[in-house]
């Protein structure tokens, strides 16, 4: 039996961007296209445990995934990114459910977890670790009850070409797409540098995944052309999960304050329905700051 909701994807993908199926990479049976049948936008505040990063990673801190969590709480906040970096190398089952459980009794939604995986490797044991990695945190998430994972595609190495980075790229994702459709958990791809550095980079990647469990991981901060607003427009339809960071920057490098109303504006637009995380990655004391820029994406999405 065809699955309907594909159907309904490559159809609005076909329409909309005049894609022959001769204009995908050779070796891609079907191409991902926009999320559909999203009828109306819907946000969904959360807080990327990577804003804690410097407090998480000091024992001396007194800060944990669960007084991360608490914090979450208090900012009144309706889920929890529980980043994979501030895990224990091998978390046990009792961890995980542990932390599903906190969440859980300070009334949060685990919005999702991350991990920094890189597919550009070729065939071998980097690759095959990496492939490893992926699933392993496909289970833990599944654990965790989070639907989603921030995942990467990965750099070109040396000695490959861009077509073939981005062959094993593509591969890669398929691979690990087929492993967390059984357990239930969405990847979301990142626009984060290297190939995923522009709207263009990351949908060629996007086009050519055959995948129902995978979409996009927008980042407000992670574009850096002269149009940044207009390449977030550009992949907003495909996102399963979205990122806001506080600050962005173009070609000049130059920090500017994001434009939180122009963001949910663009999120509006796409009919997006979900999570919208900030990731605070400037200084300060995230603590302090996090609930401030928290009240700040509230009044934007008014």
């Amino acid at each position: 039996m065809a699955n309907t909701s594909r159907l309904s994807r490559r159809s609005w993908f076909a329409v909309t961007s005049g894609l022959t199926a001769g204009s995908l990479i050779t070796g891609s049976a079907v191409a991902s296209g926009p999320i559909a049948n999203r009828t109306a936008p819907k946000f969904k505040l959360s807080l990327a445990a990577y804003s804690y990063r410097n407090l998480l990673k000091d024992p001396q801190s007194g800060v944990t995934l669960e007084t991360f969590i608490d914090d979450c709480a208090k900012m009144q906040l309706d889920g929890t990114e529980l980043t994979s970096y501030y895990f224990p190398a091998e978390p046990t089952p009792e961890f995980l459910y542990g932390l599903k459980a906190r969440a859980f009794q300070q009334g949060l939604s685990v919005s999702g977890t991350a991990i920094g995986n890189d597919f550009g490797h070729p065939p071998g044991e980097a690759r095959d670790q990496q492939i490893a990695m992926t699933k392993a945190w496909i289970d833990h998430a599944a654990k965790l009850g989070a639907p989603v994972i921030r995942v990467f595609a990965g750099h070109q190495k040396k000695g490959s070409s861009p077509e073939e980075a981005h062959r094993l790229m593509v591969d890669g994702l398929n691979e690990v797409c087929q492993y967390a459709g059984q357990q239930g958990v969405f990847l979301a791809l990142e626009n984060h540098g290297g190939p995923t550095a522009t709207a263009a980079g990351l949908l060629k990647i996007v086009h050519d995944v055959d995948s129902d469990w995978f979409g996009v991981n927008l980042d407000s901060g992670n574009f850096h052309s002269e149009n940044i607003y207009a390449e977030q427009a550009q992949v907003a339809p495909y996102a399963l999960n979205v990122q806001i960071k506080v600050v962005v920057s173009g070609p000049d490098k130059k920090k500017v304050p994001t434009d939180f109303r122009r963001v949910f504006n663009i999120l509006q637009e796409a009919n997006y329905r979900g999570f919208v995380v900030l990731e605070y990655e400037e200084a300060g004391n995230p603590r302090e700051e996090c609930p401030k820029f928290i009240e700040q994406l509230r009044e934007a999405m008014a």
